[in-house]
């Protein structure tokens, strides 16, 4: 196993166990070897002790690879006595004090041990209403949210970073405006994401440019007509300035959920990539597509689908596994996992693959390349569950959901998810997600309790020296600036277009270039998918609406926007020497918030 020395720095700081005196533990494949013996531990409730530990020999292998990494609550916590291993839960917020300060204990339990946590506040009755209890007037939703961010910023995540969530405000509720303009102010709302829960009525209206309802959760009647239009607008205008608030699209998402009789959807995880009921949760595990590559007859890179195909199906079985050894912070959560035992089976590096086929990020060969790999992960991941569920069972809920009526017998309710990998990225020294790449050259900063990582793309390196193009004068421009944008202008002798091309960042690609590659990836994907549409600094709010329809037109279950410079707090900077004015951001999440994964 090699590990760069930021992926050492990491692990030391977040993951590598310590003693009272705050001492080290273990090594790096001390810590590998503990996740992958707990989790193996899970396949002595199907079979002999053999069965397990050939199991544990192959998760640790691929763990010590790096060809796949769980989320941040197993590495921290497995073979541990804390045993929570998951990082995605939705608790549900009813319309009373016993509801929300039951979850609010219940949040501070899962985000000290290291998950996040997502909520629907769209049940709470609309500021100035009738409390019949007191006769008092209600606060509204954001006034609430209000109490569960501030005991948010006082909790460290396993004592190791603070904790994150995502609020939903449906459309039709009456304190929408204010909910949409929480985060104007720049220091509001600093660990939560913001999502306006869209629903077709609401497309609907604006299509056809005529006025909505805002309707009372508490009592089902017409508060008041707003003008559809006037409110996207609104929606648009905060993102623009903010980041915040994305969409959820519920419709779309319950169209297509598998256990629609044991409820509707109305929340997601605190970065949106999966969905889930009240008090679910989901585990999560990416595969590292930059290792996915091999070589044909030809000598070309072309991707290794029965890698990939292995990887899949080891991953399914290991998220299989996490669910039964997992220790949940509550019988609630426990018995709604276990009874959908939904998993959420990733990728990271898709970025870097497609440099290492030569391809650029942005092309209609990229897209399709995407396609091709959701499809792949889909059918595969399919047929691991389905082999699962001929060994173990189906999923206990199967009777009552959609996969019943298809006659498909699977041990997971959901299986795919594409999570923002920030942290793991790091860790497999590879590109997060399926984002392109950030920069040649960044510092990665509010890391590891405000340390500053430099970092150096090792792929654009290895390119230019391979094809004979490196000059000290190009390590000089991108240290400086980031990217390849005006390096002709230094008077060095200039690159190929291919390399521009082949190596355009997030910023240089356009927002329809960013959905394409998302959508690609959803078409896919039975849970959502978590990316970024970065925008210039010269983007306009109409152009954030064009993103956001386009977006519902596609068949996405949440989008998200980040226009440079929109925020001051950055998670990747450009360049290593560029002053604070000159930053860029990358994702609309606060530092931590986007570190779940």
């Amino acid at each position: 196993m090699e590990l760069t020395a930021n992926a050492l720095q990491v692990l030391e700081a977040r993951y590598l166990r310590r003693d009272h005196q705050g001492h080290v533990l273990e090594s790096p494949e001390q810590l590998f070897a503990r996740v992958a013996r707990a989790v193996a531990q899970a396949e002595l409730y199907y079979g002999p002790a053999q069965r397990a530990r050939h199991y544990e020999e192959l998760f640790l292998e691929a763990l010590l690879r790096l060809d796949f990494l769980p989320n941040s609550p197993t590495l921290m916590n497995a073979g541990t006595p804390l045993g929570q291993l998951s990082a995605c839960f939705v608790l549900p917020i009813e319309d009373s004090m016993v509801s929300i300060f039951d979850s609010l204990k219940l949040m501070a339990l899962i985000q000290q041990s290291g998950g996040g946590t997502g909520f629907a506040f769209s049940r709470l009755r609309p500021e100035g209403d009738r409390v019949t209890s007191t006769g008092g007037l209600a606060s509204g939703p954001v006034s609430f949210m209000r109490i569960f961010d501030a005991a948010t910023e006082n909790i460290k995540q396993g004592g190791k970073r603070r904790g994150a969530n995502m609020g939903i405000l449906r459309v039709d509720h009456p304190d929408i405006e204010r909910f949409i303009h929480a985060k104007r102010d720049g220091v509001s709302f600093r660990n939560f994401n913001l999502s306006v829960g869209i629903t077709d009525a609401f497309m609907q209206a604006l299509e056809r440019r005529t006025t909505f309802p805002l309707i009372n959760p508490r009592t089902g009647a017409l508060v008041r007509q707003v003008s559809a239009q006037a409110l996207f607008d609104h929606i648009c205008q905060a993102a623009w300035e903010t980041g915040d608030p994305g969409l959820v699209f519920l419709d779309t998402i319950n169209r297509t959920q598998p256990t629609p009789a044991l409820g509707m959807i109305e929340a997601t995880n605190p970065c949106g990539e999966v969905p889930l009921l009240p008090y679910e949760a989901c585990n999560l595990a990416s595969i590292n597509l930059s290792h996915c590559v091999r070589q044909d007859s030809t000598g070309r890179n072309t991707v290794d689908w029965s890698k990939l195909a292995t990887l899949v199906h080891l991953v399914t079985r290991f998220l299989d596994d996490v669910i039964d050894v997992c220790r949940w912070p509550d019988p609630r959560i426990a018995s709604r996992v276990q009874g959908n035992r939904k998993i959420g089976l990733g990728v990271m590096g898709f970025a870097e693959l497609l440099i290492l086929l030569e391809v650029p990020y942005g092309s209609e060969q990229a897209v399709h390349l995407a396609e091709e790999i959701a499809a792949f992960l889909a059918e595969e991941s399919l047929r691991a569950s389905q082999q699962l569920a001929e060994e173990r069972g189906v999923f206990p809920n199967w009777p009552q959901s959609r996969h019943a009526e298809q006659g498909l017998r699977l041990r997971n309710a959901t299986r795919l998810s594409i999570a923002p990998t920030g942290t793991l990225s790091i860790l497999a020294h590879t590109s997060a997600s399926i984002e392109p790449l950030f920069a040649l050259a960044y510092r990665r900063q509010g890391v590891l309790g405000g340390a500053t990582l430099l970092e150096f793309n090792p792929l654009f390196l290895r390119y230019v020296r391979e094809k004979g193009l490196y000059s000290p004068s190009l390590e000089q421009h991108l240290m400086q600036h980031g990217t390849l944008r005006g390096y002709t202008a230094t008077g060095a002798p200039p690159l190929p277009e291919s390399v521009y091309q082949l190596f355009r960042t997030a910023l240089e690609l356009t927002p329809q270039e960013h959905l394409r590659i998302q959508i690609a990836f959803q078409k896919y994907v039975d849970n959502a998918v978590s990316k970024t549409i970065n925008l210039p600094h010269s983007a306009t709010p109409q152009d954030i609406a064009e993103i956001y329809r386009t977006a519902y037109e596609s068949g996405l279950k949440g989008i998200t926007v980040f226009r440079y410079g929109s925020k001051g707090e950055q998670v990747l900077v450009l360049g290593a020497t560029e002053q604070p004015h000159e930053r860029e951001h990358f994702s609309r999440c606060d530092p931590e918030a986007c570190r779940l994964t």
